[in-house]
């Protein structure tokens, strides 16, 4: 059985905007039945432990999806986020790839915690997939991989400054995903604002927004699926 750890953020505060933020519940639904339908095992671990903030945004009414559905009403999913392993305490070599999802809360402490940034790198460099969705792909800002950013010259996409626009929080945000990505060297691309699109460079899986999640899933499962 292939087994995938997911990496789920801790951090709760949206800036200074005194209003929460977390992961977003559909770029974790999504994903997590793509792969668990498919008899893939799944491991939670965020940099705290316990249970990871939601943001609040991604439970309304309006952004409900099926997979979103099923995540509230499933309580072995839902006992297993309360506790979730510290990133501190996981290891590469228990895992055949690492999954990121996304929401505004990486932002501010996955893209540089210590633990994220050394497992993203191991992962990568022992030849096993790292896939992040929508504002996920941030978490690779200080990953390289021999001595170079792991994004230099990949082909990547992610929650896009016109996205980031729409949702007005471009000043509230630490930074733009999009440009720190093309900073560090990535060759970015985006499809038209929320419509799915997921590009896949070697190892490297990145979607760019909630819609993506499934899409980057599918390309995940397939080099799971191709290795021996």
């Amino acid at each position: 059985m292939k087994k995938v750890l997911f990496v789920v953020t801790s951090h709760d505060k949206l800036g200074n905007t005194g209003e929460k933020t977390g992961f977003w519940t559909e770029e974790f639904a999504a994903p997590y039945y793509e792969l668990l339908d498919k008899g893939v095992a799944i491991d939670v671990a965020t940099p705290l432990g316990g249970q990871p903030p939601i943001d609040p945004k991604s439970e309304d009414p309006s952004a409900a999806t099926e997979d979103t559905k099923r995540f509230d009403s499933d309580t072995e999913l839902l006992a297993k986020l309360k506790n979730t392993k510290k990133l501190a305490d996981v290891k590469e070599s228990d895992y055949d790839a690492v999954f990121y999802p996304g929401g505004h809360g990486p932002l501010w402490d996955l893209t540089t915690d210590k633990n994220s940034i050394a497992l993203i790198e191991a992962f990568y460099t022992n030849n096993k997939p790292v896939a992040f969705v929508c504002h996920a792909p941030a978490v690779l800002k200080s990953v390289k991989a021999n001595g170079e950013f792991l994004v230099k010259g990949k082909k990547v996409t992610g929650f896009s400054n016109t996205e980031e626009a729409a949702v007005g929080l471009t000043d509230v945000v630490p930074f733009l995903l999009e440009d720190a990505l093309q900073a560090n060297g990535a060759t970015y691309s985006k499809a038209a604002d929320w419509h799915p699109y997921a590009v896949e460079d070697g190892l490297l899986i990145t979607g760019q927004n909630p819609a993506s999640s499934k899409l980057v899933a599918e390309k995940l499962l397939n080099q799971l699926n191709s290795k021996k």
